[in-house]
């Protein structure tokens, strides 16, 4: 996306108060205009088809349809990338909603700039997890190495050289800019790998990418 383009959101969450609360806050933000609003998953997902967000803000618990199904369906259809946003910071929920594609996950009582800074983050193309969910999983990953995965994805093994350290420098939550600092390349050249690499490994997010990353024990040079 480029700097100059509006980015649309469209906010699903089912308690109206908090939605309105999101909405004002986006609409307060320059460069951000709130596409639609949904109070269930099932309607989410339709309207990410009809509206063609570039973003969808998602709560995990939602009526008729939860938001992790919601969040499968929209990032497996590429109809946005989706920001999860909850009162929950349990594992079952961050990793659930990153193994189904969200590209973030930010805790609702996260303050107004960063839900703002999440958004734009997500609509760069990078991840976004919250700080006291990304020390969770650091912790869940540093603490016991996972089982290693049963059946790695088919294109693990067309990764070239430079793509597999890519892939560790995402495992360890970097950004495109912290990857070209760490392999001394352009950051367009680390976008092209990061595209690739999604592409060869059938991921939707950068985010699943990190995951899989730390099961199967990927590092960064």
């Amino acid at each position: 996306m480029t700097a100059d383009r509006t980015i649309r959101v469209l906010v699903a969450e089912d308690q109206q108060a908090v939605r309105a609360g999101l909405v004002l806050i986006l609409r307060n933000a320059p460069g951000i205009t709130v596409a639609g609003e949904a109070g269930d998953g099932e309607e989410a997902v339709r309207l990410a088809r009809e509206l063609a967000p570039d973003v969808v803000l998602m709560d995990i618990q939602m009526p008729r349809l939860d938001g992790v199904t919601a969040t499968r369906r929209i990032t497996g259809e590429r109809l946005a990338d989706v920001l999860v946003l909850t009162t929950f910071d349990l594992d079952a929920y961050v990793f659930g909603a990153l193994r189904a594609g969200a590209a973030g996950f930010l805790l609702k009582d996260s303050e107004a700039a960063a839900v703002v800074e999440a958004v734009r983050t997500v609509a760069r193309g990078e991840g976004m997890i919250a700080p006291a969910v990304t020390r969770r999983l650091i912790a869940e990953f540093s603490g016991a190495r996972p089982a290693p995965v049963e059946d790695p994805p088919p294109g693990l093994d067309a990764l070239t050289r430079r793509e597999r350290e890519v892939l560790g420098c995402l495992g360890e939550g970097l950004s495109n800019a912290d990857i070209a600092r760490r392999l001394t390349m352009a950051e367009a050249t680390v976008k092209t790998h990061v595209s690739r690499l999604l592409g060869k490994l059938e991921l939707r997010s950068r985010t699943q990418a990190a995951v899989l990353a730390q099961e199967l024990g990927i590092t960064a040079p």
